[in-house]
This record gives C-alpha cells, structure tokens and sequence, in this order.
C-alpha cells in the first residue's frame, strides 16, 4: 500500500496533483533572525498564505515544506494556510546543514528538545539512536509536539564536506527512514556530495528509491547528474528563477539532457522560495505562481522543440514524480 502523508491526515498518492516539491511557507530562522537577516525570515502567515492561493489559482493542488525543526518551522500557521487555501502540505523532519546550527533554540521548543542553548548543543549531546527517536516521532506522531505529522525526512551537507554531526544527522534521518517508511530528502550545498551522501546511506541499508536529492542544478554539470541518476534517486531541480546562480535555459538543458539519457521519471521541480524577495506578496518577487504560471509554459515550448512531448514531461515532474517520491510504500 502507499500514501502520502500530508500535515493532519493520510492520501492515496493520485490525490497528490500538481506538485512542488520544494517550498518553505513560514519560517523564521534562528540563524538569520540573530544576524538580522529579514529577507530570509518568512514570518508573515497572511502574506504566505496569498503567495500559496495564486499558485492554487493556476491550478496548484500541493506544495512539500521542506522547513526542518533547525530552520525555525511554524507548524501551527502552515497548517493554518493548508486548512484555508485547500493546499496540500507536506511536512518535514529531521535537520538542515551544520552551519545553521548555532541559532538559539526558542523556548517553546525547550519541552521538546531539553534545556540546550542552541541547535548544535542539542544534536552533539544526543545519540544517533535519540535523534533517530525524535525524528521518528514526529512522523509518527507530531512535529514539535503538535497533532500535525511529517511526511517526509531530511538531512543535509555542506560546501565540499561533511561535518561528524552532519553524518551524524544522516544516519538518525536513515533509520528513522526504516522505521517509518517516510520518504528521505537531502540538502546539498551547490549541489555538491550527492554521491557521497549516498553511499552513507548505502551503509544504513537504505534503497535510494526513497532519497531525493535537492539543488542540482546548483551544480550544473549533466556528467554529474547521470552518475547521481543512474543510483536510482531523484534529482530536485528545485532553483527555478534564481537567474543570479544560472540561466533558465541551463536548467532547462540539464532537464532535458537527464530526459534523452532516460532518467525524467526521477525529475522533480520547484523554487526553494526561501527569500522575501522571492514571494510576490512579501517583496514583489516572482512568487509561488511563477514556475507553474510561467516557468511550466516555456519549458513546454522548449521541450517540444527539442523533439519530445512537453507536457507530458511536465505531468511526470510535477504529478506522478513527487506521487511516487513521497508516498510512503508499505
């Protein structure tokens, strides 16, 4: 049997619709609240909420938050927003990168976590088995002590490394995996140790089938790309409209590359719309309508010049990909 586990309830994975696959709606991270970095602090729910109704307007049924319990998630609020736009959430255990690590834990998260000062106190003093406890309870039971579940869980990387408590995360992300069945997502930096990543899990026994790997197209490199999809994964082209890393025509050419070597049906897309610039109802960004209002026709029109089917690439990266990367295969 398989589903997929949205933030209050179990769906067959064709209820899933048109997917992104990597968003974050409200957050405010320690790590930048402390250095006053407002861009990166999405902490007005009213204003998300809006971002997330034009994407339902252009025919957008789900989004998956990938904000971990290090990047300062609102759960109650997201939750809020999924009940009142009729958008489908997906939430997200387990961790971020090291490097976020060091912003304060806030005192409403000290019940859950016990009485340590920050994000990488808590996770150097716990075992890989305590993490791996933590994890799998908010799968199964709430993040942060809520009623609402993850559907998905996580672990991240660095630039070039991996730090001990980043391997550390990994393997307490790896069998909380086995013990839930949730589906695993990964943070690289720029795109970079994908393959190494893999082989840690490898070492935890876990079928990479389950693992998507977010930002490779920070690293756009086609070679690379086919050695990470012939593991059996998928690869998250999650940077879309973020012109300063690279232009929309490079991702689209790794796309559709991943395609004539015969990997589209481990393609998955969306914007990591992290930034208030990057909302429209924030700052007048793009916004959350962008890649389906306009990122989606343009890529048709290129694919379809390039000889192959647009659309219906575009049904396997944002309908049936992310119905069966997230689905929970029992």
């Amino acid at each position: 049997m398989s589903f997929i586990r949205l933030l209050d309830q179990d769906i067959p994975k064709e209820q899933l619709g048109f997917t992104y696959s990597h968003e974050h709606i409200v957050c405010r991270p320690a790590h930048w609240s402390e250095r006053g970095e407002d861009d990166l602090l999405l902490d007005d729910p009213a204003k998300s909420k809006l971002d997330v109704l034009d994407f339902k307007s252009y025919g957008g049924q789900s989004i998956v938050d990938a904000t971990a319990i290090d990047y300062g998630r609102d759960v109650p609020a997201v939750h809020h927003i999924m009940k009142d736009t009729g958008v489908q959430i997906i939430g997200t255990a387990g961790f971020n990168k090291s490097f976020l690590w060091d912003g304060k834990i806030k005192d409403e998260l000290k019940p859950v976590l016990g009485d340590y000062e920050t994000y990488y106190e808590w996770i150097e003093a716990k075992s890989i088995n305590e993490l791996t406890e933590f994890v799998i309870r908010e799968v199964e039971e709430g993040l942060e002590g809520t009623p609402f579940r993850a559907g998905q869980v996580k672990f991240g990387t660095g630039y070039n490394r991996i730090t001990p408590l980043e391997e550390k995360t990994l393997r307490a992300v790896a069998r909380a995996h086995h013990a839930t069945k949730a589906p695993i997502h990964s943070h690289t930096e720029v795109g970079t140790l994908a393959l190494e990543q893999i082989e840690l899990l490898r070492s935890e026994n876990v079928d990479v089938s389950f693992l998507s790997i977010g930002h490779m197209d920070r690293n756009p490199d086609p070679y690379y790309h086919e050695q990470v999809a012939r593991m059996g994964c998928y690869l998250s082209f999650d940077g879309i409209a973020k012109i300063k890393y690279a232009p929309e025509s490079t991702r689209i050419q790794l796309i559709l590359e991943l395609v004539r070597k015969g990997y589209e049906d481990q393609i998955l897309i969306s914007g990591d719309t992290a930034r208030k610039s990057y909302y429209k109802h924030y700052d007048y960004g793009l916004g959350l309508r962008h890649i389906i209002a306009d990122w989606v026709p343009r890529f048709i029109d290129e694919a379809n010049r390039a000889g192959f089917d647009g659309q219906q690439l575009v049904n396997k990266f944002f309908i049936s990909n992310p119905a069966n990367c997230f689905a929970f295969k029992r």
